[in-house]
């Protein structure tokens, strides 16, 4: 077979032309590849060029040839590359009548391209994390082990820990609403374990069948405009299940202006599992309030992103990534994939829980806690909320699983409610990220980073929260 390698008759036609109008511009490239370059409309080669005389007849070229295909030519560039790649690998390789994928060539397509990827993306979004995690795990299974507690084991507990410890201080330790079992346990179990565990079976199965990396092509383009590559995507999705291990795999992005600007993101805009799980269960019962904050969110993303992308110094990261073969998910795979998950992340967090625990009972029992809680007080009423949200915003801090099950807890008795509960959602979403992803932002990002993102986001999201309370409140938006 021949390995020659033909674009589209226009992009040859527009190479041959281009080519002869560059002459002997750049004695160390050939002409052929500055030419694709220029199509592609590469910004250092264009920069070389733009001030020759024949620069404006290549904009020309350029723009007729583009007029006369269908896609965008770095995409055509970029798909005949890879049908080339794809016949050399047929022809070189031999694989068993089984374990071919070409059947599922025609999914690939249909995945990576923008037209059919982006309804594809979507439908994944809708069906695998809002109706999977968010209203089955974040709402059915959250609310019958939730209740289940509140019922059944959290009574038991005091009246047991009573029994036992004749000692208010040991009873409150342990019990009562702030406890080791009655709070830090209950978040745990009730509340974080459904929705981590949906969110990471999920997660799985996108893993397993080979749909990440194809994602990751799809949002390349996007991501560009925010200062990252599209193996960015993979962190920062991870960042839905924990923001503390994304924050680790972060490390494996090319460099490290990448490396910051998705740190920040993640500490900003990326709710854990457990949070987003929360919040789309809370505000799945109200279409127009998830609305507007998952329209927020995406903005502020995509806002922040761009701004960090043109602040943070350094070079764009090229992007090349290996793709698998598409391939039905295998049962086994996905259930040794969210065991070992799990298993991991209750290993981190459970202990982080009882020292949550604690931490609230030492300050209740030496008055620090009640000190913050006031001072966070004005704070919330100056944002719209509740005074009775400064604790959930203290326990944000502790684990953002905590601040969102602190929300839930609001809800539930009737204290956070329609504008209030948007508000306090997107604040929580955008608060400073919890004490281990801190921990481990210090580890991979340093300590001045890691300080003045921690800053920036504080002000950023009761500055942006009051902004909301007060568009809302103007607009009279009714949840």
């Amino acid at each position: 077979m021949s390995n020659q390698l033909l674009y589209p008759s226009p992009i040859e036609a527009a190479l041959r032309r281009i080519e002869s109008l560059l002459g002997d511009a750049n004695n160390q490239i050939s002409r052929r590849a500055l030419a694709l370059l220029l199509l592609q409309q590469d910004p250092i080669t264009r920069s070389q060029l733009e001030k020759e005389t024949f620069f404006p007849e290549i904009e020309r070229i350029i723009t007729e040839t583009q007029a006369s295909m269908s896609e965008s030519l770095t995409f055509e560039i970029a798909q005949s590359r890879h049908q080339l790649a794809m016949a050399i690998e047929q022809d070189v390789t031999i694989q068993h009548p089984r374990q071919r994928t070409l059947k599922y060539e025609w999914l690939h397509r249909l995945t990576v391209h923008p037209v059919t990827g982006i309804p594809i993306l979507a439908l994944v979004l809708y069906f695998g994390i809002y109706q999977f995690v968010g209203v089955f795990g974040g709402g059915t299974l959250v609310d019958g082990i939730e209740g289940f507690f509140e019922s059944q084991i959290n009574p038991i507990v005091n009246n047991l820990v009573a029994a036992i410890f004749p000692w208010q201080v040991i009873q409150d330790l342990l019990a009562n609403d702030y406890g080791i079992i009655t709070l830090g346990i209950r978040y745990a179990v009730a509340i974080v374990l459904p929705i981590v565990a949906t969110f990471f079976l999920m997660f799985s199965l996108l893993e397993d069948s080979g749909y990440l990396p194809r994602l990751s092509l799809l949002v390349d383009r996007l991501f560009k405009t925010i200062g990252l590559s599209g193996r960015s995507i993979i962190p920062l999705i991870l960042g839905l299940g924990c923001g503390t291990m994304a924050t680790l795999v972060t490390r494996t992005l090319e460099s490290k202006r990448e490396r910051i600007i998705a740190t920040l993101l993640l500490a900003l805009t990326i709710p854990c599992s457990a949070q987003l799980g929360v919040i789309l269960g809370l505000l799945s019962q109200e279409p127009t309030a998830l609305f507007v904050w998952a329209t927020v969110m995406v903005i502020i993303f995509l806002g922040i992103g761009f701004l960090a992308g043109k602040v943070v110094p350094g070079n764009a990261s090229c992007f090349y990534m290996e793709i698998p073969p598409l391939r039905l998910p295998r049962p086994q795979a996905i259930l040794t994939k969210t065991y070992v998950r799990l298993k991991w992340y209750f290993g981190e967090i459970l202990p982080l829980f009882i020292l949550a625990s604690v931490l609230i009972w030492l300050g209740k029992l030496t008055g620090l806690f009640d000190l913050l809680v006031r001072a966070l007080e004005p704070i919330m009423l100056w944002l719209g909320l509740p005074k009775e949200a400064a604790p959930t915003f203290l326990y944000g801090f502790f684990r953002r699983d905590y601040g969102a099950a602190g929300m839930f807890d609001l809800h539930s008795s009737g204290i956070l409610a329609g504008q209030q509960l948007v508000v306090a959602a997107v604040t929580l979403t955008l608060f400073i990220p919890c004490i281990a992803q801190l921990q481990f932002m210090f580890k991979e990002r340093g300590i001045k980073n890691t300080i003045l993102i921690a800053i920036f986001v504080v002000f950023f999201a009761f500055g942006l929260g009051y902004i909301l309370n007060q568009l809302l409140t103007i607009m009279e938006v009714g949840f």
